[in-house]
């Protein structure tokens, strides 16, 4: 077997690929001798027919699928064993033809090259990087926050945005009087902050213990059954029937006290070795826990800028055009001559992007590492576990749960592909210059809508 490369351009190439009887004539025998075994015919026991019969019935269909397999196999080996920078998958030629009346076949296939892409990362390439301002203002939004993660319920004197309301609910007639023989709730409990009406939750802002309160249950949830029915204690097939107005005798108002600045709430909050002692070292605790919540935002924000950069050096390199077209019509079956341009346009910034991280990352040899996994890992599991309100987990427990993460083998690909991104990002930063700029978080945000409108 013969194979020949021709490079027509920079980014296009034909593979001739040439096939004597002499390469293909063993493996067609070998199938039918196989067929043999598995096929009876009339008059012949399975393994019993004559080679002229199967050669006559099967032959030129095996002749047919064994090229066809070899000529694969060997375009395959060749293009990794000479390390073509394939695009896509080589694309038959439409000449090419497969006689099985033929002895010799000479086969060609059209492949799409990867460019060279003449990108550099050194510290001539100037990225921006973002970082928010951490206001007063910010600080003092997570001191609320966090005092009101910390702190308690304790009874109160007027209901509030976050207050629980406690006593009577009672069904209503129209005309507002109590309905005889109607629902009657003695313990019922309500958290007017979770109302889907705004004009129901005024009802209840400011009022005290003792108060009346009329108000419709049906709107607070928007008729939800699950909602209705455990407010009024009624079977959730009834709701449909509890949709006029109710009145509440107020008995108890439970507020939220918020945790009180000090030594407890201090070790509370950030653990005995959180090295906050005063109400300075507090917020400036605070603002250092801002500043690592939004880190991941600055960075996905730099990996942005870095992209549009780079590509803004190579959005003029050809890429194979015709041979990645023809790979998509013949590839997908939602594909066609009538909306491959479009397909093919949607993808092809994604390419380049990939072309222009494959050559970057070769020269900054970003290589992933057991222990860049591993660190993944053990990032997400931190994650997971500040989901639950464990911010300071213990090490012993997020290397136990990062374990386990990397066990999942259905997740793996994806861990693999999100570290060997971040790793990249991480080194590109670090080999080119960073440009500086301290914004606000509207500022900040407003980046991603300067994006969209781009789009």
């Amino acid at each position: 077997m013969k194979i020949d490369f021709e490079k027509i351009d920079d980014v296009n190439g034909v593979v001739t690929v040439s096939i004597e009887e002499a390469d293909y004539a063993d493996a067609v025998k070998k199938e039918l001798k196989r067929i043999g075994k598995t096929h009876p015919e009339p008059g012949f026991r399975a393994g019993h027919v004559p080679a002229s019969i199967l050669e006559k019935k099967y032959g030129k269909g095996v002749k047919y699928d064994v090229v066809s397999k070899k000529v694969g196999e060997a375009l395959y080996s060749y293009i990794e064993e000479n390390k073509l920078p394939v695009l896509g998958q080589p694309v038959p030629f439409k000449e090419n033809d497969l006689n099985p009346d033929e002895t010799r076949f000479t086969l060609k296939f059209k492949v799409g090259v990867a460019p060279e892409l003449n990108v550099k990362a050194d510290k001539d390439v100037k990225i921006p990087y973002y970082n928010i301002d951490i206001t007063d203002e910010i600080i003092d939004k997570q001191d609320d926050h966090m005092r009101a993660r910390f702190g308690k319920q304790v009874p109160g004197d007027e209901v509030n945005e976050t207050a629980l309301v406690k006593g009577v609910i009672t069904e209503l007639n129209e005309d507002g009087s109590v309905k005889e023989g109607g629902v009657v709730v003695e313990n019922g409990i309500l958290a007017p902050q979770y109302f889907k009406s705004e004009d129901q939750k005024k009802l209840f802002i400011g009022k005290k213990v003792g108060d009346k309160v009329v108000f419709n249950p049906w709107a607070t949830c928007e008729g939800n059954p699950a909602e209705l029915s455990s407010m009024l204690n009624v079977d959730k097939a009834d709701v449909d029937e509890y949709k006029g107005d109710f009145q509440m005798d107020i008995k108890e108002i439970i507020v939220l006290k918020p945790a009180e600045l000090g030594e407890e709430y201090y070790k509370e909050a950030f653990g005995e070795n959180g090295n906050v002692t005063d109400e300075k070292s507090y917020r400036a605790a605070l603002k250092a826990m801002i500043s690592n919540s939004v880190a991941p935002d600055e960075f996905y924000r730099f990996t942005i800028d870095a992209r549009d950069a780079f590509m803004k050096e190579v959005e003029n390199t050809p890429l194979p055009d015709d041979v990645l077209k023809e790979f998509l019509i013949i590839n997908n079956k939602d594909v066609n001559d009538d909306n491959v341009d479009e397909v093919y346009n949607g993808m092809k910034k994604s390419l380049l992007w990939d072309l222009t991280k494959e050559a970057l990352a070769k020269q900054l040899d970003v290589k992933v590492t057991d222990e860049d996994l591993k660190e993944m890992a053990k990032s997400m599991a931190r994650q997971q576990f500040a989901q639950y309100g464990m911010a300071n987990a213990p090490e012993e427990a997020v290397e136990r749960f990062a374990g386990d993460i990397l066990k999942d083998t259905k997740n793996l690909d994806q861990i693999k592909a999100r570290t060997a991104d971040m790793k990249f990002f991480n080194t590109l930063k670090n080999a080119v210059t960073l440009e500086e700029k301290t914004v606000s978080a509207d500022d900040f945000n407003a980046l991603f809508k300067d994006d969209n409108a781009a789009e």
